[in-house]
């Protein structure tokens, strides 16, 4: 298998928020005020299970959210390109969430759509993704976009830019910016960066 098509078999596995049918993805997302962390079973190419946990926090510090939920990702459709993929993806979830403002917990509704474009060297994605649940709007959108700095070989751990600006409505008033040094070898990644609030972020997925 030739390097760049070994490279291109796995970008599934880089992109995507599921992995090959009857593997495990798990996948953690940590920094001061946003964390969350799940896994899903792919129990078909294109579907997948799974749960999940998350905490928001406002800016100033005051305002807090914890969410539980289950969720369904499906691979909406797939381009193979001749040097690239292009991917949408949709994610339904459902749970509960709670915080310290309210009393009890309230049910929560998830859905979300993904788009991204990735090749050997380039990658960027957009994701929006509204968290809803009785008097609460906490809507969510990111864009990320990258580039390696040299191409590998399948075997070889290869070094990304990547650059991403994220917001979350009624917690944040902000745009969040942050420059992350993402480390991909074959079925996982970590990411690790400082936002421009000088807060430090880490990422990771990993298949099995």
């Amino acid at each position: 298998m030739t390097v760049t098509a070994a490279a291109l078999a796995s970008l599934p596995v880089r992109a995507g928020p599921m992995g090959f049918e009857g593997s495990q993805m798990a996948m953690g997302d940590f920094g001061p005020n946003w964390r969350e962390a799940w896994v899903n079973h792919a129990f078909t190419p294109r579907d997948a299970l799974g749960i999940g946990g998350l905490y928001m926090r406002s800016d100033d510090e005051t305002r807090t959210r914890t969410a539980a939920e289950l969720n369904y990702t499906r691979l909406l459709a797939r381009w193979n390109l001749p040097h690239a993929q292009a991917n949408a993806w949709l994610v339904l979830g459902a749970g509960g969430i709670r915080g310290n403002d309210f009393e009890g917990t309230r049910a929560l509704i998830a859905p979300g759509i993904q788009l991204d474009y990735e090749t050997t060297r380039v990658y960027v994605s957009s994701f929006v993704r509204l968290y809803r649940a009785e008097h609460l709007n906490h809507d969510y959108a990111a864009v990320r976009g990258g580039f390696s700095f040299f191409e590998a070989e399948y075997e070889e751990t290869q070094p990304w830019l990547i650059v991403e600006a994220r917001r979350m409505r009624n917690l944040s008033d902000e745009t969040e910016i942050t420059p992350m040094l993402r480390l991909i070898n074959k079925n996982y990644f970590v990411e690790a960066g400082i936002n421009l609030h000088k807060q430090a972020r880490f990422n990771f997925m990993y298949i099995f």
